[in-house]
């Protein structure tokens, strides 16, 4: 432009002004363009800073309702967690208030047993000090006595000193000892009446703190169908299912007239137990054909065996018999489908264990040995129908074999057992078993049937030649044989005795097994008068 200016022939100051002219002018046309880039750029920046910002609010409140939903979660857990705990912990605290009522009623039957014996004692002590009031006037009789019957020998006889001393001495002995013994005869007969007294206080006390309410379950072996026509399909065709159902489980099945029920026969409760389950289960299902039976058969199997093995370990539990052999805990299972007159031997062998630990506990012996060796008492029931012998034998080789203590296992052998005055753990669990048998309720034969086969025993035993007495005991598991010793001799009592046992096998049919006890005997009775 100022060139343009000088080609005009513009003066040169006036060039000059019109240049700074120009460069104000460009400046602020440069200055505004560049503000008006700057502007935009600033509404640019402002609306992407908005976007975003926006952008981040809209991710913030995302992760905001996340984290609440996420604190509502985790704090519905941790109520549900303190729920179950504190759940818990008033479970384990009512367990222990449980607890501690049995310490107290156990302490206060402790206490009433001890002011008992206190009074026992104060009572013996009163007697205690009678009796050497009663000796010491006694003595000074004696001293006044033999004073004066040494001045009259002296005076009559004319003897020495030691000569009537030797005499006195003589004549007092004999004195002594006669009142001594009838002393000793007086304190003993006090003292049995006492025991006597007191083992009938212990044994009451037992059975009064024992409240059972087991109602006798009885294993029944008869499985409900809906309908007759079902009847045929567990038959088959040409009877294949009915074959294979009992191939399978080992029973036998009685299916006949009987509208609405089909009978399984087994001598082995589990076995019949397995194949109630699978027929049970097949009906339901409706598909009764031989590789179903197998399958079905296989599953109730392992469900009898798993529920085997609960019930064993609850029962060792309930009793708090600790560190039994797995193999125990399987046997006490298997006791919950064995039943004897009805009562079930699982629910026997619990009260059993209960008594006799309360009884040990009475008498200040070890509480728990006693109820192990209760528990356990019947174990050999639980394979008596698979292994010959008595289920005491068989129950003592089993404690044998698992490593049992010997009073648990001379306990287990000799709970049928009477008299036996050297083992008190044996003594406690045979008392046990008599009253959990014998209580009301506990056995489902009839009064009739019971009288009437211990009649028959004795009736059998009584027939024999040289026989004077019989008397059937313990339930009818023994029968006690008094034979005339005049008649029958050692060899010949050996033959009754076998010939007794064998007439009773061929004539009556009962459970388990009949002792069979000949006593032979003299006794010479005179009287000094």
């Amino acid at each position: 432009m100022m060139f343009l200016a000088q080609e005009a022939g513009w003066p040169a100051a006036l060039v000059i002004v019109v240049g700074i002219i120009a460069l104000v002018v460009g400046g602020g046309i440069g200055f505004a363009i560049a503000y008006a880039l700057t502007a935009r750029k600033a509404r640019e920046t402002k609306s992407e800073a908005e976007g975003l910002l926006a952008k981040t609010q809209a991710e913030a409140d995302v992760i905001l309702k996340e984290a609440r939903v996420t604190a509502k979660e985790e704090a519905i857990r941790t109520r549900e967690t303190f729920d179950k705990e504190t759940s818990k912990t008033r479970e384990e605290l009512r367990e222990r208030e449980r607890v501690i009522a049995k310490r107290e009623d156990s302490l206060e039957a402790k206490m009433e047993t001890l002011v008992r014996k206190e009074k026992m004692v104060e009572a013996s002590e009163k007697r205690i000090a009678d009796t050497e009031q009663t000796y010491k006037i006694k003595l000074a009789d004696l001293d006044q006595k033999i004073a004066e019957e040494k001045r009259t020998l002296n005076k009559i006889a004319g003897l020495d000193a030691n000569q009537a001393r030797e005499m006195l001495l003589a004549r007092m002995e004999g004195e002594v000892q006669h009142e001594a013994a009838a002393l000793v005869q007086r304190y003993t007969e006090q003292a049995k009446e006492d025991c006597d007294q007191k083992g009938r206080e212990i044994l009451a006390g037992a059975i009064q703190r024992l409240a059972s309410d087991f109602t006798a379950d009885v294993t029944v072996a008869t499985v409900d169908i809906p309908s007759d026509e079902m009847k045929g399909r567990i038959i088959g065709r040409e009877g294949r299912n009915i074959r294979a159902f009992e191939r399978v489980t080992g029973v036998d099945v009685i299916v006949d007239d009987t509208p609405g029920v089909v009978v399984l026969s087994s001598f082995d409760p589990v076995r019949r137990e397995v194949a109630r389950r699978t027929l049970a289960k097949l009906i339901t299902d409706g598909r009764i054909q031989p590789p179903r039976i197998e399958q079905v058969a296989s599953e109730c199997r392992k469900e009898v065996e798993a529920d085997i093995n609960e019930t064993g370990k609850q029962v060792a539990l309930d009793t708090g018999v600790r560190g039994l052999h797995p193999k125990e805990v399987q046997l006490l299972g298997r006791l919950k489908y064995r039943t004897s007159y009805g009562q079930s031997v699982m629910q026997h062998s619990i009260e059993v264990a209960h008594l006799a630990g309360m009884l040990a506990d009475q008498l200040g012996l070890d509480g728990q040995l006693a109820r192990r060796a209760g528990l356990l008492h019947d174990i050999g029931k639980a394979v008596d129908h698979e292994v010959q012998g008595g289920h005491p034998e068989i129950g003592a080789d089993l404690a044998r074999r698992y490593n049992e203590c010997e009073e648990v296992i001379h306990a287990i052998a000799g709970h049928h057992e009477p008299n036996i005055q050297d083992a008190m753990y044996t003594t406690i669990v045979s008392a046990a078993d008599a009253v959990s048998a014998s209580r009301p309720g506990a056995r489902r034969e009839t009064l009739e049937k019971y009288v009437q086969r211990l009649e028959k025993l004795e009736e059998i035993a009584r027939r024999f030649e040289g026989v004077e007495m019989a008397y059937a005991i313990q339930a009818g598991r023994e029968v006690r044989v008094i034979v005339n010793a005049d008649k029958v001799d050692d060899d010949l009592a050996i033959k009754v005795c076998r010939d007794i046992a064998k007439a009773i096998e061929a004539e009556l049919t009962y459970p388990g097994e009949v002792r069979v006890t000949l006593i032979r005997e003299r006794r010479v009775v005179e009287y000094a008068r």
